[in-house]
């Protein structure tokens, strides 16, 4: 470990003790507030502290186990002293790489529920099914986490795909693992309509945008135009023969939110305008970090087939996500929403670039 991090780690092991003396101060007990904030403290520290002794724990165990084994005569208990000493040795690069992301300053978007965006890029009718897939494997990885996702606007096709969806995710740190998933997915399998056997290659996009609350972004009605018209969607009778989907035009903006799902045109409208509040939230966010385009747009791309941030081979049962080369031969699982192992990887990805760049 180089010395800037282990004096980073030592100074935030002084903090962490501090507030374990101010829990304890008849003062602090009395001030609710100040109480508030120094727990809340604790807490964020409590799991990088706990690392870190466990880090210099198994740095010390080594360093004992490595002199005492270059002292010993009896060869059993040199090699038995030499086990040991590899085992804590195999458990300090992990935690080191544990601790540089537990540093990593947290995305202030992260605890956030999430708007996502689903739609058919190149590839036809074929991309509008493996949107569908897509958004299967999306609720399913929110139904693993324990999160609930619901259904926003979506345009079937004939053919039972996805031309397009909206759908949100609510759940504490949604945002935190569902922003890896911004980007153009692709797809290469065999389409139930190809006769010859022909693997062909789609592509879906998808963004993914933290939900605004109303103090972040202030949408004044005068700057509104609302168009109300009959669903072309299912959803029952009553949706198909009575105006109730809703399309929003922010005029100052020229951003275009539709909904149709639902049968009461003002629940349309409040899912619209949930989508309308996420996306200006993501376009100011890209307008503070000073990016030339909006986030949204980076994040879908284009939707050509030489794009991707992640290939599912159907025939090889492979999936890469190309951001950091990780390759699983698990497509089954990874449809049914086993999206973790690919997160991880990313947020270490990004734990290391962002400590390169402080560096």
């Amino acid at each position: 470990m180089d010395d800037n991090l282990l004096n980073r780690l030592q100074e935030l092991e002084g903090k962490y003790a501090e507030t374990l003396e101010e829990m304890a101060d008849p003062d602090v007990l009395s001030d609710q507030e100040r109480y508030r904030e120094v727990s809340i403290l604790h807490a964020d520290l409590k799991p990088v502290i706990t690392a870190f002794r466990d880090y210099r724990q198994a740095a010390q165990e080594m360093e004992e186990a490595t002199e005492m084994a270059a002292a010993e005569s009896d060869p059993e208990m040199k090699e038995y002293l030499e086990g040991v000493a590899e085992e804590q040795r195999s458990r300090l690069e992990p935690l080191e790489t544990e601790l540089r992301v537990m540093l990593v300053p947290k995305d202030p978007n992260d605890e956030k529920d999430v708007i996502v965006e689903i739609r058919a890029a190149a590839g036809g009718e074929e991309a509008a099914l493996w949107g569908a897939d897509l958004y299967r494997m999306y609720e399913r990885f929110a139904e693993r986490h324990g999160w609930k996702s619901e259904p926003i606007n979506t345009s079937v096709t004939g053919g039972g795909g996805l031309k397009d969806a909206t759908f949100s995710v609510k759940g504490r740190g949604a945002y935190s693992r569902l922003k890896y998933e911004a980007g153009p997915h692709r797809v290469q399998r065999v389409p139930k309509t190809e006769s010859q056997g022909r693997v062909h290659t789609s592509i879906a996009t998808v963004a993914v945008l933290p939900e605004a609350e109303d103090v972040e972004i202030a949408i004044h009605e005068n700057d509104l135009q609302i168009d109300t018209f009959r669903s072309t969607g299912p959803g029952g009778q009553s949706v198909n023969t009575t105006d109730s989907a809703v399309r929003i035009t922010h005029l100052p903006t020229g951003v275009v939110v539709t909904c149709q799902d639902e049968k009461s045109q003002l629940q349309n409208k409040l899912k619209a305008m949930r989508v309308l509040r996420a996306r200006l939230y993501q376009a100011q966010l890209a307008e503070q970090q000073g990016e030339q385009a909006s986030a949204r747009r980076s994040q879908v791309g284009s939707g050509e087939r030489a794009e991707k941030i992640r290939t599912y081979n159907f025939k090889e049962n492979r999936v890469t996500d190309h951001r950091v080369g990780l390759t699983l031969h698990s497509l089954p699982e990874i449809l049914d929403g086993s999206l973790d192992d690919f997160h991880t990887a990313l947020i270490a990805h990004d734990a290391a670039e962002s400590l390169a760049t402080a560096e």
